[in-house]
């Protein structure tokens, strides 16, 4: 099978398994990454099969909507790959990209690490801020039924990967939490590039949050 087809394939597969999935986390999310870890790869030397196939399974079962497992997406990308006949080391590359994409409250520590896992991972990482960040954190929030935001609850930085999975606050705090920390973190210079510029766009949105919530304008 030649890499156009298996792209097509895995592309089918994915929009079926994500047909009911949360809107921030469906197969337009699975695009935006797709399109995203395309325009970074760009000009840098990688295994462009192992990217878009990352990009396309990074979010199989996100571990979120089968209660905190974590085993489910890496299994469900491998069956996939090996009944398409995809080789050993590009399968088990994929899910090693898997195991280690997720933020996880920003204190986990990859096991792995390869130039093709840093362009999935940002590409991944832009498409959680920015406008597209905004909608997605609202989105997950009402999924969520939690609160805009409470000025009596205050963000915590540094949680744990535990404190992290099991949090519950309001959505303006997942801002300080996680979204305003990943300029920051971003692996490539084309990614650091991307992100400074949605990262500008939400303190903006921030800003004029919290004056209309105060009334000033």
């Amino acid at each position: 099978m030649n890499n156009t087809d298996l792209l097509n394939k895995t592309i089918t597969f994915v929009k079926e398994k994500l047909n009911d999935a949360e809107g921030g986390h469906d197969w337009f999310h699975i695009e935006r990454v797709y399109k995203n870890a395309h325009l970074i790869a760009k000009g840098t030397e990688c295994d462009l099969l192992v990217v878009q196939l990352g990009a396309l399974l990074h979010d199989i079962a996100d571990s979120k909507f089968h209660n905190g497992d974590e085993t489910i997406g890496p299994k469900t990308a491998r069956v996939f790959l090996e009944s398409e006949n995809v080789s050993t080391a590009i399968i088990q590359h994929v899910v090693n990209i898997i195991e280690n994409i997720s933020y996880k409250g920003g204190n986990f520590e990859k096991k792995f690490s390869s130039t093709e896992l840093d362009i999935v991972q940002d590409a991944d990482r832009l498409d959680a801020i920015g406008a597209i960040g905004v909608a997605r954190a609202f989105n997950y929030g009402g999924f969520k039924n939690r609160a805009l935001y409470n000025p009596e609850i205050a963000p915590v930085t540094n949680m744990s990967k535990e404190e992290y999975k099991k949090n519950n606050a309001p959505t303006i705090n997942h801002f300080y939490e996680k979204l305003l920390l990943l300029k920051d973190k971003m692996n490539t210079e084309t990614g650091k590039q991307i992100a400074a510029e949605r990262h500008r766009f939400m303190e903006t949105f921030l800003a004029q949050f919290y004056a209309e919530w105060e009334g000033v304008k």
